[in-house]
């Protein structure tokens, strides 16, 4: 039974809301759920990036709180 662990990638958009991804892995899988519209993803090569990609086109939300 593989092991299923998660991480998250967070921004903010220009009005100081929080938005993220969940990012989960499940075997050589990863599946990637947004926590603002539900949006539900399957990825298996750069899923944070696909994460930002979401976070960025979806919600506008570019602020990475790593950064600051």
């Amino acid at each position: 039974m593989p092991s299923i662990t998660s991480s998250k990638v967070t921004r903010w958009d220009q009005h100081g809301r929080e938005h993220f991804v969940r990012v989960r892995k499940s075997g050589m899988s990863r599946e990637l759920t947004c926590s603002t519209c539900g949006w539900r993803r399957s990825a298996q090569f750069l899923p944070w990036l696909k994460a930002q990609e979401h976070l960025t086109e979806a919600h506008q939300a570019t602020v990475d709180p790593t950064t600051a």
